[in-house]
């Protein structure tokens, strides 16, 4: 079945995210993003596309150079269209949508209470274009504090349990947006089976 060319989304599964930022008068502002991906695996660099670039988090990112991404778990899927109404930029988003703050370790944007994970985010980069006469911007952050809970993480080699953690994903549809998450298959692969060696060019990045 052929579908139309910008239909992507009714195709591949997207990650569920609250960004954060503060205003230039400390407001607090919480929104949903979807479109976003890590640059690259060895990079600390961290990609949020944005549509219109009015946009209160785009404002304030811009004017702070910070932002906090959270990973919410599907018990926080009933707080992503509050944070994801237009509402004046005065308002504050955490009471709104009747969210906690996670007080920050290196920025002094807060994150999200609740979530499996968080990035503290410096802006490195802003690439703002247009599309058929429609603004977009591609945020890049270096990502300067990265945490995660505790009973998900395996210290040992670094894997997560994605069962436990319910991340929050989304697919589209042409009404809205249905909610959904990962299910771990049990099935591995090291990154060295990519390589004629066998060995994992970057290993050295992940040894304490």
């Amino acid at each position: 079945m052929q579908i139309k060319n910008f239909k992507r989304e009714s195709i591949i599964p997207l990650p569920v995210t609250f960004i954060s930022t503060l205003s230039p008068d400390g407001v607090k502002n919480v929104a949903p993003y979807s479109c976003i991906m890590p640059i690259l695996r060895p990079f600390d660099l961290i990609c949020v596309a944005t549509a219109g670039v009015m946009r209160d988090t785009f404002n304030n990112l811009r004017t702070r150079e910070e932002f906090v991404i959270s990973l919410p778990g599907m018990d926080l899927a009933d707080k992503v269209m509050p944070t994801a109404k237009f509402v004046p930029p005065e308002v504050n988003e955490y009471e709104l949508a009747g969210l906690d703050e996670k007080p920050s370790q290196k920025i002094e944007t807060p994150g999200v209470e609740g979530c499996y994970a968080w990035m503290e985010c410096k802006l490195h980069k802003i690439i703002a274009e247009e599309y058929d006469n429609f603004p977009y911007a591609l945020v890049v952050g270096k990502v300067v504090h990265l945490e995660v809970r505790d009973d998900i993480y395996n210290l040992e080699d670094g894997s997560w349990d994605v069962d436990k953690a319910k991340p929050l994903m989304m697919t589209e549809s042409n009404h809205g947006m249905h909610f959904c998450t990962v299910k771990d298959m049990e099935w591995f692969e090291p990154y060295g089976a990519m390589f004629p060696n066998g060995k994992d060019p970057l290993a050295g990045l992940y040894e304490d």
